[in-house]
């Protein structure tokens, strides 16, 4: 189910504004990315544009190649709505449907991408559920609102919403920061559970959190104020905090800026 990111002299705009910059990267397959750099760097631009969420932005255009696998993402012919089911995304703000159920909520991508019976329908919702470390805090009251549970309970009903429709990769955009520390462990938790079955890539602005749950980091950075982000270096996780083959990264991971 997992699937190779291969991403090669990618730029991404807003109108005629240049936003990142010649970015190229390999994604393995079962492991966890994080993405780590200071505020306007281009991070999660960058992420929105691996399931082409960055077209959904007034202006927002990409220039370059995606392969998932063997598949170019914008190559022709390509429908971006297909793309999405393959490559889930979760936001930094819980946002299940506000007037759906818990068990609508995982549901609604089944929904939309065919017919499926009351006994599927079941099927995927409590696995999905499960996935998500969700079920038995839930299986109770599946028919009442998912805007009803915890914050990090709600973040979990996204990611099990995400998980049901079986992507092969699953984005993460600073799934913690509205968070509180308990919740956030949970998440954590769950992120190397997933990466089992998923490539996960995740944008963190905790240092902490990439190095916890993370098995390659990417910094990026920008020169100045109104440049393009560039992607600085990726290596694997414990080389990048612990000696980093560019002093910029050394600078940001020790506080020095950012």
């Amino acid at each position: 189910m997992a699937k190779r990111i291969d991403v090669s002299g990618l730029n991404a705009y807003y109108s005629s504004f240049l936003a990142i910059e010649d970015i190229s990267m390999t994604v393995e397959p079962r492991s966890v990315t994080a993405f780590i750099g200071p505020s306007g760097c281009g991070k999660s631009t960058f992420l929105r544009t691996l399931n082409r969420m960055h077209e959904v932005t007034p202006g927002g255009r990409v220039e370059g190649k995606v392969m998932l696998d063997d598949e170019n993402l914008y190559g022709a012919g390509i429908d971006p709505v297909a793309v999405r089911r393959e490559v889930g995304m979760v936001f930094q703000r819980p946002n299940p449907f506000p007037t759906m159920s818990v068990y609508d909520n995982v549901a609604a991508g089944l929904k939309l991408n065919g017919k499926f019976k009351k006994s599927e329908l079941d099927d995927v919702v409590e696995k999905s559920l499960r996935g998500a470390n969700l079920w038995n805090e839930v299986k109770d009251r599946l028919n009442k609102p998912g805007s009803g549970l915890s914050g990090g309970q709600q973040q979990r009903l996204c990611i099990a919403r995400a998980i049901a429709v079986e992507p092969n990769v699953l984005l993460m955009d600073e799934p913690c920061s509205a968070l509180d520390p308990i919740s956030t462990l949970a998440i954590e938790d769950l992120i190397g559970e997933l990466k089992e079955r998923f490539t996960i890539v995740i944008v963190t602005h905790n240092m902490q959190q990439a190095a916890r749950v993370s098995d390659r980091t990417a910094f990026f950075n920008l020169a100045a104020v109104g440049q393009p982000g560039k992607l600085i270096e990726i290596d694997e996780t414990e080389r990048i905090f612990s000696n980093p083959s560019v002093q910029a990264t050394e600078d940001y991971i020790s506080g020095r800026f950012g």
